[in-house]
């Protein structure tokens, strides 16, 4: 394939200028022989062993050794040779379909019929679903309640995984990079089956949370523009960016060699790749565990929602996970099915595969600048006026809005803070107050030795006050007797009180007085007294947030935080002591998925 951009095609309303000749249409299972191929190729028969076939060492092999039609070989064409040993009515056969039948939800009959056919039918991706493993054992499955979750089961099968994750570098010139990359491939498909694994959700196949990333000069598709290709690619990787620690960097500089995962298209063929594509209507990609992604370009890839062919977003996603080591996992809804099912409005990660991918790489962390409820009036379609509520979480810049009725992000997050907040300051905020009563309606940010206040009507910072004062205005002269800067802050609605904290100390501003209460300032220690003697956040909060959704506030500095009892927790245990901490717990374990994605990666202007 030329390393030229190549042209967009537009099609015809019928697309009959894109319909492939039978010469490029995948060969459909039709009989037991071609149900065997498949059960073969996807594992759920006992697959080839390549230590076995593989007569040299393959350091004594030679480049036309490595790349003749013997040696580099359409894997399926290997099984084959197995077929006398698993004829149609032999129990290995029938256990495989059974096998086959139970985990794509069809009546586990052991026949092959029409359902059966229709299933095996399906475009799907060229990773095996089962591969052999020490003990022989060809099923690996669970159910949702070993995650605690409360859903219908289901199933997960494990494909083989490494946790190498070194590249091989080889000192060769460049015109010699393309055999030494195909040499590679073959090296690493033999390695590949020498490992085992038994673990359900597969092994994490890098050790390091930065990755890079590029698509293959010498592999673009001829169906989408390069930079389409490139833009869905970016938006892929980002997905799971917003789900996991990982942050993916598109690399075009470094050679390959040194690039984390190498995407790329091709036909039949392609790339000295030990596995060839079959064809448009079968098999449309597949991804090897040290990297690198193949797409079969005879197969119709489209931009995300619209219309006919097969997504390039949802495959590459998919693709994706499995360079991560993510299994198959056959569950409605999960993007690592093998089946590709068309492309939905608002496709996003199903809940298990999250945790799957932080099953292998561990949750999100980091320090919030603030947490906050924004509050806000809001007129329905019948007019009606309704008061709505967002919490939002800002670190370095940006923010995530939490859909706690989901207990998630919202998909797409994080968003600049330029983007959602008109007229803050780039770099974010260190607190947020909205003084909430029967005479005052107020929102207003902190940062630094300043202040906004800001218009929620208008979605923007006011740019100047009753007086003709312009925001931003000093701490000092809008809340006289508070320091700056501030650590966090919260609006207190049942003394009518603004809690600022600063290092160990909390001031306590009276909104009607316009000045600090008596006795301030006092020890965070003293206001919020530790249930639990030395459990305590002492000093240099990050947030104190008051939930609307839980009616109760929280302390949070670092990877923890702690819940302040209130008339909630009193009223189911008289004898805690009034805004004493609960025990510390992980944010994380509270607040789900607030995850940071690399700054290159695609942005979002949306709210």
């Amino acid at each position: 394939m030329g390393s030229g951009v190549s042209e967009k095609l537009f099609h015809s309303r019928d697309h009959s200028d894109v319909e492939m000749s039978s010469s490029h249409l995948a060969e459909l299972v039709t009989d037991t022989d071609t149900a065997q191929h498949f059960l073969f190729k996807y594992g759920f028969m006992k697959p080839v062993n390549l230590e076995s076939t593989q007569s040299p060492d393959f350091d004594t092999l030679t480049d036309s050794d490595i790349f003749s039609e013997d040696t580099v070989q359409d894997r399926t064409s290997s099984y084959h040779s197995e077929y006398t040993e698993h004829l149609p009515e032999s129990p290995h056969f029938i256990s495989a379909l059974l096998e086959f039948q139970r985990v794509s939800g069809l009546p586990v009959t052991g026949v092959f019929d029409d359902a059966t056919k229709v299933a095996m039918n399906k475009p799907r991706c060229g990773v095996p679903d089962k591969e052999e493993d020490q003990s022989d054992t060809m099923k690996t499955s669970t159910t949702a309640e070993d995650l605690n979750e409360s859903s219908e089961p289901f199933n997960v099968t494990a494909t083989v995984q490494s946790n190498n994750t070194d590249v091989v570098q080889n000192n060769t010139s460049d015109q010699d990079e393309p055999e030494n990359r195909k040499q590679h491939h073959l090296q690493t498909l033999i390695h590949r089956n020498k490992r085992s694994t038994s673990a359900l959700w597969g092994h994490a196949a890098f050790s390091k949370n930065v990755l890079t990333w590029r698509l293959i000069g010498e592999g673009y598709s001829s169906q989408l523009s390069v930079e389409e290709q490139r833009h869905i690619f970016r938006l892929a990787f980002r997905m799971w960016s917003e789900v996991s620690p990982l942050q993916f960097v598109e690399d075009l500089h470094s050679s390959p060699d040194e690039i984390d995962i190498r995407l790329g298209f091709g036909t039949g063929r392609h790339f000295g790749c030990s596995q060839s594509f079959d064809g448009a209507g079968r098999e449309f990609a597949h991804a090897w565990f040290l990297g690198d992604i193949h797409f079969d370009d005879d197969e119709h890839f489209t931009a995300p929602n619209t219309g006919n062919g097969i997504s390039l977003l949802k495959v590459a996603v998919h693709e994706i996970g499995h360079v991560l080591g993510l299994p198959h996992i056959y569950r409605s809804g999960s993007i690592m099915q093998p089946s590709y099912r068309p492309q939905d409005d608002g496709f996003e990660l199903d809940w298990l595969d999250r945790k799957a991918i932080q099953n292998l790489y561990g949750g999100c962390g980091g320090r919030f600048s603030t947490v906050f409820d924004w509050i806000r009036k809001e007129r329905t379609a019948y007019g009606e006026v309704v008061v709505r509520f967002n919490t939002y979480f800002m670190r370095n810049g940006w923010y995530w809005l939490y859909e706690n009725r989901s207990n998630r992000t919202r998909y797409g997050d994080p968003v600049s803070v330029q983007v959602g907040w008109h007229g803050l300051p780039s770099s974010g905020v260190d607190a947020y107050v909205h003084v909430w009563s029967r005479e005052t309606d107020a929102v207003y940010f902190f940062k630094g030795a300043q202040y906004w206040k800001y218009d929620s009507e208008n979605d923007q910072v006011f740019s100047e006050d009753a007086d003709g004062r312009r925001y931003p205005r000093l701490i000092s002269e809008g809340f006289p007797g508070v320091p700056s800067p501030v650590d966090t802050a919260y609006y207190d609605r049942r003394d009518a009180h603004i809690y600022f904290f600063r290092g160990s100390m909390v001031y306590r501003f009276s909104v009607q007085a316009n000045k600090l209460a008596p006795k301030s300032p006092q020890k965070i220690t003293e206001l919020f007294p530790a249930l639990t003697p030395g459990d305590h956040p002492a000093s240099n909060l990050d947030a104190a947030y008051f939930s609307y959704t839980h009616n109760t506030l929280f302390l949070i500095k670092g990877a923890s935080y702690w819940r302040v009892v209130g008339r909630r927790e009193r009223r189911m245990k008289r004898s805690l002591p009034y805004n004493s901490l609960l025990p510390a717990r992980e944010v994380q374990q509270q607040w789900f998925d607030i995850c940071d994605v690399h700054a290159s990666a695609l942005r979002t202007d949306r709210r």
